[in-house]
């Protein structure tokens, strides 16, 4: 089959597509913008599902397709993201180019619970996406998956990897169970309702065997990590609230962390259901999370992941504010003592000009780095600035070497972390 997935980039995306290559099928990946999909897994157009909100963007890309796979998805609004453009308007475009070009099997993903509570704007644009397709006359399949884990670190499964390498488990408030579900069972679902002798017009809840709470969840990772038990806390209220609201303000910025207002809303509902249309549909026995776990062996690599999840942050929150403030100072209280050390180096009429511009670029770079778009590009020039600092204090005050707070020996362990964040900034 020749078939067309949107949001192929995605956590269900990228294992959607894998699994269809495997079977023989000709995949053609849609991915934002400056994205690429997984090699291997077929080819890939450019689309903006949330900007392609009108039929005629569809209809050329539907050429000779036989089914559409509709992964697309956002947690929330941001600058890179607009819920009811993905959710919605560009999904409710794709269905009516679909009966315009005689596409019949679309398969749609939502989400758990959205067909009976809105909590938020996510399950809100979710539920009008489902309505969209459901009033079409397609041989339409909608599977509402709870919280998707698998080998892919990404979203739920990068956060619950995340809170196994903490000591001390900060749960937060009014969290409702969850009936996590693996990502193999649900690219197994694509796979079986593709065929054109399977169900069609119905909603399946997509839910795995267990209902668990939480920290439950965490404290299984967590023994298949080889780690004791960690010491529960539950978080207050205001200190959650903030959690949520930084969440928010980072998702301002270009980054993705799953600890939103959205999340908050969505959490308190939990992501249960009933799996038995979906058992009947396709025939699949979901896996729980600790078969899951126990056919997949721990490696040194999921460790490292685990302990560095919540180090990634606390780096792309430190690196902006270390360049902001020693910019900020060179331009304040440390102004007159940056002239003086210009002065003493030779650099006469140019110190002033030169601390000046050197603050500049400290506040421009530490803000390059707080913005995920721009975050390579910062850590590039902070970088090569901090070489540059190196060899012209070498040139100028050589002296500073022998300072003992070393201010030009810092450098380097500076530099090392820059490369780190270089390591570790991609998220998927």
């Amino acid at each position: 089959m020749k078939i067309l997935v949107t949001g192929a980039t995605g956590l269900v995306g990228c294992a959607v597509c894998a699994r269809l290559a495997a079977c023989g099928h000709d995949i053609i990946c849609v991915v934002r913008p400056g994205k690429r999909p997984v090699e291997g897994t077929g080819s890939w157009v450019e689309v903006d599902v949330a900007k392609a909100v009108a039929p005629s963007a569809w209809l050329h890309h539907l050429e000779g397709m036989d089914a559409v796979v509709n992964c697309a998805g956002a947690l929330q609004d941001g600058v890179t993201h607009n819920m009811a453009g993905v959710h919605a308007q560009g999904p409710g475009a794709l269905f009516l180019a679909c009966e315009q070009s005689g596409v019949r099997r679309v398969i749609h993903f939502s989400a758990i619970g959205v067909d009976r509570q809105q909590p938020s704007t996510f399950s809100r644009t979710k539920l009008s996406g489902d309505m969209a397709l459901m009033e079409t006359d397609l041989d339409w399949v909608i599977l509402r998956p709870s919280v998707i884990l698998g080998d892919a670190a990404f979203g739920s499964s990068a956060l619950f990897r995340g809170l196994a390498a903490l000591p001390f488990l900060p749960v937060m408030p009014s969290t409702g169970k969850l009936q996590v579900v693996q990502l193999d069972d649900v690219a197994e679902t694509v796979i079986r309702l593709l065929d054109k002798t399977a169900p069609s017009k119905i909603a399946l809840e997509i839910v795995g065997p267990q209902a668990l709470e939480f920290e439950e969840i965490v404290a299984r990772y967590r023994r298949w990590l080889g780690w004791p038990p960690a010491k529960r806390y539950l978080l207050p209220r205001p200190l959650a609230s903030l959690l949520y609201w930084l969440g928010d303000f980072a998702g301002l910025l270009g980054w993705r962390p799953p600890v939103r207002t959205t999340a908050a809303r969505e959490i308190v509902r939990g992501a249960v259901g009933d799996p038995s249309e979906w058992i009947d549909a396709t025939g699949i026995r979901p896996s729980s999370l600790d078969d899951a776990l126990a056919r997949r062996p721990v490696s040194v690599q999921e460790r490292w992941f685990a302990k560095l999840y919540f180090l990634k942050p606390v780096t792309f929150v430190l690196l902006p504010l270390f360049w902001i403030s020693t910019g900020i100072i060179s331009l304040t209280s440390g102004f007159e003592q940056g002239v003086k050390l210009m002065m003493g180096g030779g650099a006469g009429s140019l110190a002033v000009p030169t601390v000046i511009a050197g603050a500049l670029a400290d506040i421009a770079i530490g803000c390059a780095i707080a913005i995920r778009r721009t975050a390579r590009w910062g850590l590039y020039a902070a970088i090569l600035l901090s070489l540059f600092y190196a060899a012209a204090g070498t040139a100028i005050l050589p002296e500073l070497w022998n300072e003992p707070l070393g201010p030009l020996t810092k450098i380097w362990p500076i530099l090392v972390l820059h490369l780190v964040a270089l390591a570790i900034l991609e998220e998927r």
